[in-house]
């Protein structure tokens, strides 16, 4: 639950427009809570730390995003998606890392991360099995940006996935799923915000009422984020962040909802967008935490 320091900012940021008529997209968090995850994390890098990070990324050739460790964090949507209307190599490839679904009537880590295969010997993380899962995608970049005989053009890869699937694993809906394909099916309707699926508005509409831009919501956030809760967040390892995640969404995004209008459809009060909001808060905090601590760990 929200700690009571951020409702003054939930207050402040209760006034901005929430953002209307986005198509919904599969994004854990859309490219603005990405963004403030980056930021986040970047303000609690080591400075040997950033210097690395920001050299890895000016060499990516890719032209899929700018190279500042804000656009990086939403590379992985890009790769994903870059051939999803073609030949869908990269989206077939990769798009079952950004998320596990771990179902509300019973949690089977190994089952909802495709029996967890292994990397076959001499094999590259971004060069994985397809089915695999973010528990394990996170596990395998974080051991290859550590492992100081990693190609450079794989350290590279590996950031850039980390930068992003560190934000999915604390998207509630990436580490959740009601038969509703992690809340895709579920349509809802709230006060301010445009009829949209339940994925869509914990993704891109809770993330938009904090602020007004990704640097303005990852600076409020910062100043709230203490010394203490800082160290405890700094620590575990991608299991526990799922698991986590996953008890979120089953006590805020699903044990809230109301009672449903009409199969899949809900109304959502203004009591619920304001606790999502500020589990959103937090969830973005966490993760931008945790990516500061993967990276110093594995670039220090």
């Amino acid at each position: 639950m929200m700690p009571v320091k951020f409702l003054s900012v939930l207050g402040a940021a209760a006034c901005i427009a929430a953002l209307c008529g986005i198509p919904s997209r599969a994004f854990a968090w859309g490219d603005e809570g990405h963004e403030v995850v980056a930021l986040i994390a970047d303000h609690y890098l080591e400075p040997d730390v950033r210097r690395r990070v920001l050299a890895l990324l000016a060499g990516d050739m890719t032209d899929l995003t700018a190279k500042d460790i804000a656009h990086e964090a939403t590379w992985a949507d890009e790769y994903r998606d870059q051939d999803r209307a073609g030949a869908k190599v990269h989206y077939l490839q990769t798009r079952n890392w950004h998320f596990v679904d771990l179902e509300l009537a019973g949690v089977d880590i190994n089952r909802a991360c495709f029996g967890q295969p292994r990397l076959p010997p001499g094999t590259a993380a971004s060069n994985g099995p397809a089915e695999d899962c973010v528990i394990d995608k996170i596990g395998e970049f974080w051991a290859e940006l550590k492992e100081p005989g990693t190609s450079e053009p794989e350290r590279r890869l590996a950031l850039q996935f980390l930068l992003h699937l560190v934000g999915d694993i604390h998207q509630p809906l990436h580490a959740a799923d009601n038969h509703d394909q992690g809340g895709n099916r579920d349509t809802v309707s709230a006060p301010g915000i445009a009829t949209n699926n339940l994925h869509h508005d914990w993704d891109t509409e809770f993330v938009a009422r904090l602020g007004a831009n990704e640097t303005e919501i990852a600076q409020r956030l910062i100043a709230n984020i203490t010394d203490s809760e800082r160290a405890r967040w700094s620590a575990g390892t991608p299991t526990d962040w799922a698991l986590e995640s996953f008890a979120v969404a089953k006590s805020h995004v699903y044990g809230r909802l109301p009672p449903f209008e009409s199969p899949y459809h809900y109304e959502l009060s203004a009591t619920y967008v304001a606790d999502a909001t500020g589990v959103t808060a937090e969830q973005l905090s966490k993760a931008g935490v945790r990516l500061a601590f993967v990276l110093n760990q594995a670039l220090h």
